[in-house]
């Protein structure tokens, strides 16, 4: 596992934990862990610049975090695209949660969920004035003549969010992404990047230190729809906001259905999922009153940080290619994905939270490289050892033949979801989708060393990456489709009897090179190769 060191700083403190806190561990005299306590610091905050968080990927890691610095997240994604007007900002899905095979870990043979991905979203761009490009002051919702081309400087400002489904079994948030033992959790997301491209300026350094570069806003559905603690960056609290209490927080339990609707709101994104098979819901809107806010842009030599309340809307009316996020490495608005390449074995972990025994499923000695580690007892159920960092070498369990297929005592249930309808009953299917995978922008070799894409040319890059021992992967997903729910639903991983019933060419469904063009600095236009995709008519409507 090739997960590069990205520590968590908080107010000048660097910690190993997931989101917010360290695991502080207890090291025997063999280096092994017998312990993990939580340590606050005085200034917490999400830190995109840690690769162990589900953060929206950015077009250029070193832009955002430093030369040399890579933050990357393996997220193979299914896109939306509709012309009738409403749906880039109204839209509702149906789905199923996993089921989990028995707890006792089999290395190399049983799977969970949490193995696979560390959480799956369902997606959309969002308005936010004071995020990149920040070159002008407003930004009109829900409008495709915000679609300007993402090269033009004058693009208004933008933020992505991700509604989370977090996989039970590991280690509780914040060290790791598990809300429990058995049940799942939802949680809004929202991401913002303080960067002007044109003059090169980021949000000065004594806020960056205190929210990040790529800010977020970050709040659990509640069964009231009020966040257990202050959402925003500059004020988010990671026990008051971060800890999921489950009198306040919506659980869905394995095998539960449920509905996913997003739609605007006089005062911000309103997302709620309702627990079919529990008749429970929990729901957020990205609002003021809810604590949700910007980050002010002020770079250096400011040092302010100050929070701006504001309402978080959709930013477009439609859903195409040309509604992107100008900052994203892919080309997204209306999508479903699942974030990958989160998790590998670790027999003996070392009290910097690093792997310093041995790694995956074959027991290979670790390689000095695999960080936010943590040992079985540490886990909330499931007590194996394992690394949650970014899986830059492609040999963690995502990259194994361990998805579901059928066999429910070794591997999970597969994740379950509609294509979403639109329209003011949600009765309208979107016409066309993308598969869509980031792997030219995880292939560069400073960010892979076994990859040696060229994201200018678009040479080396593949759809099968290449592990840290310069061999294929064993596996990359892919999405296939079936009948469930009712109808035509979706899901990834491999094939799966009894549900698949096509596969869209397997891994070469994720299509040719997409050229994506962003702002350079000084205002001009740079091309990038950041992805596959391939756009289809819709296949699975309902």
């Amino acid at each position: 596992m090739k997960g590069l060191k990205a520590l968590l700083a908080i107010a000048g403190v660097t910690a190993l934990g997931l989101f917010i806190t360290t695991p502080a561990s207890a090291a025997s005299t063999d280096g092994t862990v017998t312990g993990v306590a939580t340590v606050q610091a005085a200034h917490p905050h999400v830190d995109c610049s840690n690769g162990k968080f589900a953060c929206t990927e950015v077009a250029d890691s070193e832009q955002v975090f430093g030369k040399g610095k890579y933050v990357g997240h393996d997220e193979p994604s299914l896109l939306f695209y509709s012309n009738v007007p409403g749906s880039g900002n109204r839209m509702q899905y149906t789905g199923v949660i996993p089921k989990e095979p028995p707890a006792t870990p089999i290395p190399g043979k049983r799977s969970f969920t949490f193995m696979q991905a560390i959480t799956f979203w369902y997606g959309v761009a969002l308005c936010d004035t004071q995020s990149y490009p920040v070159q002008i002051k407003t930004c009109t919702p829900n409008t495709d003549a915000n679609a300007v081309p993402v090269s033009n400087p004058k693009h208004p400002g933008t933020a992505f969010m991700e509604l989370q489904f977090y996989p039970p079994g590991f280690v509780q948030q914040f060290d790791g992404a598990a809300c429990s033992g058995r049940q799942w959790c939802v949680a809004m997301t929202i991401d913002s990047l303080s960067i002007n491209p044109v003059t090169g300026e980021q949000i000065n350094d004594t806020c960056a230190a205190k929210v990040g570069v790529e800010p977020v806003n970050f709040a659990y559905l509640t069964h009231s729809g009020t966040p257990q603690g202050p959402p925003n960056p500059v004020n988010f609290d990671p026990v008051g906001s971060g800890k999921p209490d489950p009198h306040k927080v919506l659980f869905l339990g394995q095998g539960d259905h449920y509905t996913v609707s997003l739609h605007d709101t006089a005062h911000g994104l309103m997302t709620t999922v309702n627990d079919t098979s529990t008749g429970q819901s929990g729901s957020m809107t990205a609002s003021a009153a809810n604590g949700f806010g910007q980050v002010k842009f002020a770079p250096n030599p400011s040092t302010e940080c100050t929070n701006i309340p504001y309402d978080f809307h959709t930013m477009y009316s439609t859903s195409s290619p040309a509604t992107r996020v100008p900052w994203g490495a892919h080309s997204y608005n209306v999508a479903f994905d699942d974030e990958i390449g989160h998790f590998d074995y670790c027999s003996k972990v070392a009290a910097d939270a690093s792997c310093v025994g041995k790694e995956g499923t074959g027991g290979e000695a670790a390689d000095g490289d695999n960080f936010a580690c943590f040992p079985g007892s540490a886990a909330t159920l499931v007590h194996v050892g394992g690394c949650l960092d970014t899986n830059a070498g492609f040999d963690g369990q995502s990259y194994q033949k361990l998805w579901p297929d059928g066999n429910l005592n070794l591997h999970p249930s597969p994740i379950i979801f509609t294509s979403p309808k639109t329209g003011p009953t949600y009765s309208t299917n979107y016409s066309r989708i993308g598969f869509e995978a980031d792997l030219p922008r995880i292939e560069t070799q400073d960010s892979s060393p076994g990859n040696n894409c060229d994201r200018a040319t678009g040479a080396g890059c593949t759809r099968i990456p290449l592990t840290d021992d310069h061999t294929p992967a064993a596996f990359y997903p892919w999405f296939s489709s079936g009948q469930a729910l009712g109808g035509c639903a979706w899901t990834i991983g491999q094939h799966v009897p009894g549900f698949s019933t096509n596969d869209y060419g397997a891994n070469n469904q994720w299509g040719p090179l997409l050229s994506l063009a962003y702002t350079d600095i000084g205002g001009g236009v740079v091309n990038r190769f950041n992805d596959f995709r391939r756009i289809l008519a819709n296949p699975c409507t309902r």
